[in-house]
Parts: structure tokens; sequence; C-alpha cells
């Protein structure tokens, strides 16, 4: 079996692009919340997990992160035929909160080779967002 090797700028691609889209992701429920559901206190639990993370990456070596950024080349970039087919606000929200979860996790796993306690602070935040969204999916 051959051992692959793995350049620590692709590890930071991927955490750059999860930081990316949880924060986007975030964002998008935060304003649902805000200006559809004018609802106080779940616009203000997405901005605060928001805030966390921006708290939270300070602890890493973001300027490495953001260089390793390569958009040109990256193979993901194409959007998908389900990111379309949004009907109603609430698919919007469960798309973009699924989004966050799952960006949520892949930043978990992936810190877990740098920064084991910073992996621990992710791991806490995706439980945060599990519990409101499960609040938010009440509402539609």
């Amino acid at each position: 079996m051959r051992k692959i090797k793995v350049r620590e700028d692709s590890l930071y691609r991927i955490i750059d692009a999860n930081l990316n889209r949880a924060k986007e992701g975030l964002r998008v429920c935060e304003d649902i919340c805000r200006f559809v559901l004018d609802d106080k206190a779940a616009t203000k639990d997405f901005k605060k997990i928001r805030h966390q993370i921006t708290e939270t990456i300070c602890s890493l070596k973001l300027v490495d992160i953001i260089r390793s950024r390569d958009i040109e080349n990256d193979v993901g970039r194409q959007t998908t035929s389900t990111e379309l087919k949004r009907e109603k606000v609430a698919d919007i929200f469960f798309a973009n909160v699924q989004r966050v979860k799952e960006s949520i996790r892949v930043l978990e796993e992936f810190l877990k080779l740098f920064h084991k306690e910073t992996a621990q602070d992710f791991k806490m935040l995706r439980y945060r967002i599990y519990a409101v969204e499960k609040k938010v999916t009440q509402r539609f």
C-alpha cells in the first residue's frame, strides 16, 4: 500500500473553504431569522455562533490559510443543479443550515491535525447549531 503525502497547503485549503462556507451559511440563516421570521433570539444565536467562529479561528495561522487559497484551480467551484432548486425561504434555510453543519464537522476533523483544542471548540459550536436549527425549524 502506497503512503499518500499530504501537503500542508492542501489542508489549509480545506480549512479555508469550510470557514468561508460555514460563515456564509450562518449569515444566510441569520438574515432569514432576522428579516423573514422576525425572530430576535434565533438571529442573536446565529450571529453569536458566526462571531464565535471568527474568534476561534484567530488561534489559527490565518495568513497561511488565506495564502493557500487557489480559486482558479479549484475543481469543485462550479454550481450544482441542486443549488438552483430553491423554491421557498425554508428551502434556503435548510440548505444553508446543512451546509453550516457539514462545514463545521469538516473543520472539527481537520483541525484535529493542527489544533486539538480548536477542534473541540468547533465540536461544541456544531452542537449549538443543532439546537438553534431545531428551534427555527419549528417555525416553518
